[in-house]
């Protein structure tokens, strides 16, 4: 098929089972057992489940679709058309799927796999600990074999969501003996088992996204290992390009969803400054405006070129400038918008502050951690200087 008639095809498919309710801004699916769906939103995602496109470029027999590169183009482009939400993201399509696709055995991409692609389960991370962030090869969760399974014991922190997943990926420690970076191995826990706890963790905007998971003897199969036996650290790092790369917008493992990038920006500081002539009255104001614009422009110019430079299904190195510079451009239009609120963005009371602008005023708060989270602005510094630009240490 050319890729003019694909292009037809999906557009036709798009705007027959694409329902009027999974279209704009709304819910996301990210797998969980633990959260309903509305009726609209799980039939889009089951009907894109069926063409293979909540993971379109993985092979057909792990649930994608096995587009080429100008296809998956294509699916985007289409997405972003008519308006539809992207049917499944997490990190099961976008972490760990992309990981076992590379790492895992056939068994393990055979069980695995199709879970992810189905949505059928959502996952949280488990690699920082109390003592170990972002020196992560200090970790001191531990794993002890006894026969067919591990048992694993130790607590792992900022683990996104942990409240409602329904498995963890957890790097653990196999072989203290041995150097800290050669003894971790990287495994699959179910979270529904007593050996697993959750205890949310409040943030300074309200909500508990975050959280601290314990384990206690919780019992992971042999067959659960991704990567072999004390491998874990050349697999966790893997896994973290591929983590970057989704925080970059620039992820090639699930769909993105058809979210306009056509800016609100303007739009909104509108709102809240007074205008000559079409023109915003505040020059400092106006400049700022001017400045995030191009930035925004220009960082969606950078994520549409890494992705067509992908040689391969997740950038190297190039997704932390990429992820960074995502961050601290977010980061600046939060900051933009409460300062063109004034005041009006700084009242807390659900009762008296209108809803737009507290939600504007918790999203600035909460999305502070975007430089932390995913590997912080430092390492990200760390890794720009030494593998993209080979400075020397």
């Amino acid at each position: 098929m050319s890729i003019e008639a694909f292009r037809a095809e999906t557009r036709a498919w798009i705007e027959a089972n694409c329902p009027q309710g999974a279209r704009g801004p709304g819910q996301i699916p990210f797998g969980s057992s633990k959260v309903a769906l509305t009726q609209d939103v799980a039939a889009w995602l089951q009907a894109m489940v069926s063409r293979g496109w909540t993971v379109p470029t993985w092979p057909k027999e792990y649930g994608g679709a096995g587009l080429e590169r100008a296809e998956y183009e294509v699916l985007i482009d289409e997405l972003k058309r008519a308006g539809a939400r992207t049917p499944l993201t997490g990190r099961g399509v976008n972490y760990i799927g992309p990981t076992i696709l590379e790492f895992g055995t056939d068994a393990q991409k055979a069980k695995w796999l199709p879970i992810c692609a189905r949505g059928e389960g959502a996952w949280a991370m488990g690699y920082s600990e109390p003592g170990a962030g972002s020196d992560l090869a200090s970790l001191n969760t531990r794993a002890v074999k006894e026969g067919d399974h591990y048992r694993i014991n130790g607590s792992k922190m900022w683990t996104s969501d942990a409240t409602l997943c329904d498995y963890i990926f957890v790097l653990v420690r196999t072989s203290p003996e041995k150097p800290k970076h050669e003894g971790i191995s990287l495994m699959l826990v179910d979270m529904h088992q007593p050996g697993v706890t959750v205890s949310p963790i409040q943030l300074i905007s309200g909500a508990s996204p975050f959280c601290e998971t314990h384990f206690s003897d919780a019992v992971v199969p042999l067959e659960d290992v991704i990567g072999g036996i004390d491998r874990g650290w050349t697999v966790g790092k893997r896994l973290l390009q591929f983590e970057r790369s989704t925080h970059a917008g620039i992820n090639i493992s699930g769909s993105q969803g058809g979210r306009s990038e056509k800016s609100q920006m303007p739009a909104l500081v509108a709102r809240y400054v007074s205008s000559q002539a079409g023109q915003l009255s505040d020059p400092a104001l106006r400049r700022w405006l001017t400045e995030f614009e191009m930035n925004s422009h220009a960082q969606r110019i950078t994520q549409r070129r890494a992705i067509e430079e992908l040689s391969s299904r997740a950038p190297g190195f190039t997704s932390s400038a990429v992820k960074l510079t995502n961050a601290l451009n977010i980061q600046d239009g939060d900051e933009l918008l409460v300062a063109a609120m004034g005041s009006q963005g700084l009242r807390w009371d659900p009762e008296t502050a209108d809803a737009d602008e507290l939600a504007a005023l918790q999203k600035w708060l909460y999305q502070k951690s975007l430089t932390i989270a995913g590997g912080t602005k430092e390492v990200q510094l760390n890794i720009i200087a030494k593998r993209v630009l080979g400075l020397p240490d």
